[in-house]
């Protein structure tokens, strides 16, 4: 094989981990839930969000990828110690929200096949952690996330046929929205690229050894195509839940997206629902677990030695917590602000590193870029403090 195609073959595994990362249970969730209570206008919503984690998606790859350096490393140098906290937030925070994707990963098997949730989790679980037993880890994980990333929007798409959408109403509030939502778009954003999501593809590009200002063009082209890779999904669910919301249907407040599949598709609809959440949860399991492990190599020289070791112990404890003691509501919650924070903090600590030679060279990062990112970290910041607030308070 040559040296293009494992580039290109790193690349394109770079993409879908990043964006199959971003499309977990709660991706699925957020995306009906909010389409049920905007309707059409929810459109909107995706328009401004996808052009804001464009700005954050594209200044971390560049930043990261011309430094050849993990992000954070990059935070130690521009801030002595940030790299510390930054790497803890990361890991804090993968832990808490694989609990969650392993408890996902359970229920989109108890919905396809009968199974106990448990019984799914513990499936599951196997299933991410023989990804890593493999010495062609990156290779299989690549892999995995590809197929399951074509499965899902593939699957979904079925399922937006069969719910009948206004796609004209569509179209129109995407642009003349009846109201705009500050704060419901930025969950979404913090959703797409807020706490490890951001770092998934970029530090899978430095495992694969690919980096340097010679390759600029073609990491933000990945970074770019990610974003919309993700997007493709939130269009497609959210055009699938307007069909049905837009025929007078409630839909479940327990579980929204699995009303939209049953409803629209049937007895189908449901093990296809099954086997959509089980794919988003497992591929956020598996992009978690490698990308909080990369921060980890910060704070021991033995990480790297035992990396696909450490992975495989990330995602059994992960598991092992969620059959003890299921999944923390408040921490999952107070976990989701954090990584509403965690963004504006690393975002602002790679803006800054943009600018230095110790860490970029001669590299010259366009200024549109890092004002596009100045007001993501702004905004980020102000809704992070006002989440945790609301949680703690």
């Amino acid at each position: 094989m040559t040296a293009k195609k494992i580039t290109t073959g790193a690349l394109t595994g770079a993409v879908f981990l990043m964006a199959t990362s971003a499309i977990g249970p709660g991706f699925i969730t957020q995306t009906t839930k909010f389409t049920a209570e905007l309707k059409a206008s929810f459109g909107f919503v995706i328009l401004v969000s996808v052009l804001m984690d464009i700005g954050v998606q594209l200044n971390i790859w560049r930043i990261i990828s011309v430094s050849r350096l993990y992000a954070q490393d990059i935070a130690g140098k521009v801030l002595p110690g940030s790299g510390y906290v930054l790497s803890v937030l990361i890991i804090l925070g993968g832990i808490a929200f694989n609990i969650g994707n392993i408890a996902g990963a359970g229920l989109g098997l108890n919905v396809l096949t009968g199974c106990s949730v448990q019984t799914g989790a513990v499936t599951s679980c196997i299933i991410a952690v023989l990804l890593f037993v493999f010495k062609e880890a990156g290779k299989a994980m690549d892999n995995f996330a590809k197929l399951l990333g074509v499965v899902m929007i593939a699957l979904t798409v079925y399922v937006a046929y069969q719910s009948h959408p206004p796609m004209g109403e569509a179209a129109v509030k995407t642009f003349f929205p009846d109201a705009i939502n500050e704060t419901i778009i930025l969950t979404i954003v913090g959703g797409t690229v807020g706490g490890y999501i951001s770092f998934a593809g970029a530090h899978r590009l430095l495992e694969a050894g690919i980096g340097g200002e010679e390759n600029i063009k073609q990491v933000s082209a990945s970074a770019v195509s990610a974003i919309l890779l993700a997007t493709i999904m939130r269009v497609v669910l959210f055009i699938a839940a307007l069909g049905i919301v837009w025929q007078g249907i409630s839909l479940s407040a327990a579980n929204p997206a699995a009303t939209v599949f049953e409803t629209a598709a049937g007895t189908a609809g449901k093990k296809i629902f099954g086997l959509v959440l089980w794919s988003a949860a497992i591929t956020s399991v598996v992009g978690s677990a490698f990308t909080s492990v990369t921060f980890a190599k910060t704070l021991h020289n033995t990480v790297a030695r035992y990396f696909r070791h450490i992975i495989v112990c990330f995602i059994l404890f992960s598991t092992v917590i969620f059959l003890i003691v299921g999944q923390p509501v408040k921490i999952l919650l107070l976990a989701g602000a954090v990584n509403g924070l965690i963004l504006p903090f690393a975002l602002s600590i790679i803006l800054l590193a943009a600018y230095k030679k110790n860490i970029t060279g001669h590299y010259r990062h366009p200024y549109w870029m890092a004002v596009a990112g100045w007001i993501v970290v702004t905004a980020m910041a102000y809704m992070g403090i006002k989440a945790i607030t609301a949680i703690t308070g």
